[in-house]
């Protein structure tokens, strides 16, 4: 299977809707992430990321497909060296390695483009999918910060992976 990234198109609207409108992959991500997710919320988030300059969201194309998406957000003040990675699959589309690999990818092009020493990444405490592709991608857990979050009014372990960048891996 080819996985590669690349930058969101509007035409990428009624695809990307019909994947991420599902409530198991809005349970596993921030709140921010509108469930039902509709074809209009598809494309402002694409006219969103088409203003992001360097790019940091990305459309996961598997075999030609679009099956998810994935991008970060540069963190700011003491903690402009750092930058946080996101993903999310289509659940027909988890379990085939296809998150490993655009966990691999979307590392590799922070490491490549951006000036930083850490990438991270945050976890909610039933996500072992989740866990396992960081783990895959050398990341390493960091800390477990306890009852950090709220998602469906459950208070919630959220976990945080880091991957170290340049020597200091």
């Amino acid at each position: 299977m080819i996985v590669e990234l690349r930058r969101w198109r509007m035409q990428d609207a009624q695809a990307l809707a019909a994947v991420a409108n599902n409530r198991n992959i809005w349970n596993q991500v921030r709140d921010f992430f509108p469930s039902p997710y509709t074809v209009s919320d598809a494309m402002q988030w694409i006219a969103k990321t088409a203003a992001e300059n360097p790019p940091l969201n990305f459309a996961i194309i598997a075999d030609e497909k679009l099956v998810g998406g994935t991008g970060c957000i540069l963190k700011e003040d003491v903690y402009k060296k750092n930058i946080e990675i996101g993903y999310f699959i289509g659940e027909p589309y988890s379990g085939k390695g296809i998150a490993t690999e655009a966990c691999k990818l979307i590392c590799k092009y922070v490491e490549d483009r951006m000036d930083i020493v850490r990438i991270e990444a945050n976890t909610f405490q039933h996500n072992k999918a989740s866990m396992r592709v960081l783990q895959k991608n050398g990341f390493y857990l960091e800390a477990i910060k306890q009852k950090a979050i709220i998602k469906n009014n459950i208070l919630l372990d959220e976990y945080l992976w880091v991957k170290k960048v340049g020597n200091l891996g």
